[in-house]
């Protein structure tokens, strides 16, 4: 049983194959680092970004895209790819930035979409307009924007320094899906807030926002402490205590459950990268956890959808066999 609406199964609905990301760094950065906003960054931010640091070792997006293709096709035999600027906030600065970006991603062997980490404050419309024209002008069966929301509630927002509270978020949201662009939806689980953490209610109240805008794609990631941030700090001093795994799973459970069953889910949990998690212990096992998540909605008959639209049971798109995907 599919149980949920996952990206693997849009994608083949979408392509009638698989489509793989690219992970790509442009050198972009981010204004609550370089002081636009502040130096500090969110609370939980690794201070390196979220990326490949491939960029630091020389290597042009070609030859970033050239590395991880030849990986893809030869392993997998993969020929089309989905374009994922990744590294801190790839709309950050001035359009000229954006735009050189983007002409550099012209003629990529396999090159299918795009998708583009960044934050709904980066996005004028200058911007927006000229993704929405590239999207033609490369050819790109369709754009997307990975907007960290994290939490509709701006008391944490603000908690955690993220530099902008939900109304620039559903600005955003609707500004770039009236130019045809797709939005996918950051939340995270467990945020420290002023109350001291976030539970499920929070959780909820984020779904319920989403489930009201026009989002196309949801990631949920569990709130994990990295090195050499605020959070870490907190940690350490006892000020912030991270989540069970049980908590987790549980609070993720609901949160699904309550989620539009159209709303594609690219991811169900947080992995952080090597070397950089000091807790909680459990978020370091990715395998371990895709099978506690999908174990634990077996068990507790889970399914997208359950409480709001679905309580007949998982929709019959949730497969990747499906003909035609629910939403354009």
């Amino acid at each position: 049983m599919q149980r949920t609406f996952s990206l693997s199964a849009y994608m083949h609905q979408r392509f009638g194959q698989r489509v793989q990301k690219i992970p790509l760094d442009a050198g972009f950065s981010c204004p609550n680092r370089d002081g636009a906003i502040s130096r500090q960054g969110c609370v939980f931010c690794n201070p390196l970004g979220s990326g490949s640091g491939m960029r630091e070792r020389g290597l042009s997006l070609a030859e970033q895209w050239a590395f991880w293709r030849d990986i893809h096709l030869g392993t997998h035999g993969i020929e089309r790819y989905t374009a994922y600027l990744q590294s801190y906030s790839n709309t950050y600065g001035p359009v000229e930035k954006l735009a050189q970006t983007l002409t550099a991603l012209d003629g990529l062997p396999g090159l299918t979409s795009l998708s583009l980490g960044t934050r709904p404050d980066c996005l004028d419309e200058a911007k927006l307009d000229l993704l929405a024209e590239q999207k033609d002008a490369l050819e790109l069966a369709e754009v997307v924007l990975e907007l960290g929301l994290q939490s509709s509630n701006d008391s944490t927002l603000t908690h955690i320094n993220r530099g902008h509270g939900t109304a620039a978020f559903a600005d955003a949201t609707h500004a770039a899906t009236a130019r045809g662009l797709k939005v996918v939806a950051h939340v995270m689980a467990g945020l420290p807030a002023p109350q001291g953490r976030e539970g499920l209610e929070e959780l909820l109240a984020t779904v319920e926002y989403l489930n009201a805008l026009p989002i196309h794609g949801i990631k949920f990631h569990n709130l994990y402490v990295c090195r050499g941030t605020l959070l870490a700090r907190w940690f350490e001093d006892g000020q912030y205590v991270p989540m069970t795994q049980a908590e987790f799973l549980d609070s993720l459970s609901e949160a699904i459950m309550y989620l539009d069953p159209k709303i594609v889910i690219h991811r169900l949990n947080g992995n952080p990268q090597k070397g950089e998690l000091l807790a909680p212990e459990w978020a370091a096992n990715m395998r371990g956890m895709h099978n506690a998540i999908r174990a634990h909605f077996k068990k507790h008959d889970v399914w997208q959808g359950k409480k709001n639209g679905a309580e007949a049971g998982p929709p019959e798109w949730y497969s990747p066999d499906f003909k035609k995907a629910p939403l354009p």
